[in-house]
């Protein structure tokens, strides 16, 4: 009986390589989408803090 499997050693390091760098850049564009989505989010708060401070001493 052989010992080679199916994928030699080569070919399986280099399926491990790839799969571990794109497990890395999806984790990295999640971490940017969310930072991105957290910006946002803090800049509109600050825009409605800025409005609901404004808006206390103005008669429409």
């Amino acid at each position: 009986m052989g010992a080679r499997g199916v994928i030699g050693d080569r070919w399986s390091m280099r399926i491990l390589w790839a799969c571990a760098i794109g497990s890395a850049a999806g984790l990295y564009m999640v971490a940017a989408e969310r930072q991105a989505q957290n910006r946002q989010r803090m800049l509109a708060e600050e825009l409605k803090a800025m409005e609901a401070e404004s808006g206390n001493g103005e008669v429409v």
